[in-house]
């Protein structure tokens, strides 16, 4: 019995008790309800309601020297020459946009179209009121709405996949007392079936790409802090 308690016995135990108690100190103690660092981030960040669905246009960001300002100022005008393809009006209007504001980039705002596209076509399909109604301006939802409210009505379905957007080109840009509107072309490509209540094929094709073409007009105004944009307005081309 007394050979367990030797002095190097009670040395490794004296070690081992400083360095849990080290350990304690630093790690803490595990309740079972800790936050992971994702979470952790989530809860610092600052979010309004419903902004989880909401696309923001990807802003640039912020020049802090003369150099960056001048460099800004560059890139900016090259953004502008090139995504206006040579209309004076449009070159103006995004000239206009980006005095007003300050976070705004021809060639990010395109990017954000492009997500906010995809979405909202994919969710009028599928009928996914929530996520319309936080992109769309309220007069653009109502008709969407209409549309999705009539097709559940008459039991038909849309079988819908989008495949990319091979064009997208800005076709009018301005800056009015209230909001900056930017308005888009966007071709697309999509494979879209619409199918009664027992599956009939009524309209489209499930087994062929089809080229779509929509003119949306977006709108945000620029003294606002939230980044998002909304469409306030859709037309179809030929």
């Amino acid at each position: 019995m007394d050979e367990f308690f030797d002095i190097p016995t009670l040395i490794v135990i004296g070690l081992a008790i400083v360095v849990l108690f080290r350990l304690r100190q630093v790690l803490g103690t595990r309740t079972g309800r800790e936050r992971t660092p994702l979470q952790r981030q989530r809860e610092a960040a600052p979010a309004k309601a419903g902004d989880e669905n909401v696309v923001p246009m990807r802003p640039r960001p912020a020049p802090e020297t003369d150099e960056d300002l001048a460099r800004a100022a560059r890139k900016l005008e090259a953004e502008i020459t090139q995504f206006a393809h040579g209309d004076d009006k449009v070159a103006a209007g995004l000239k206009a946009i980006a005095d007003a504001d300050g976070s705004f980039s021809p060639k990010s705002f395109l990017e954000g179209a492009k997500s906010a596209y995809e979405m909202i076509v994919t969710a009028f399909a599928a009928g996914d009121r929530q996520t319309l109604k936080n992109l769309l301006e309220k007069d653009v939802y109502d008709g969407f709405e209409r549309v999705i409210k009539d097709r559940e009505a008459a039991g038909h379905k849309v079988d819908f996949t989008f495949v990319g957007l091979p064009k997208i080109e800005i076709s009018d840009a301005e800056l009015d007392k209230r909001a900056a509107n930017v308005t888009i072309r966007f071709h697309a490509e999509v494979v879209s079936a619409t199918r009664d209540k027992d599956g009939n094929l009524l309209e489209g094709n499930a087994d062929q790409v089809t080229n779509i073409a929509d003119e949306w007009t977006f709108a945000r105004n620029p003294k606002s802090r939230d980044p998002n944009w909304k469409l306030v307005a859709t037309s179809q081309l030929e």
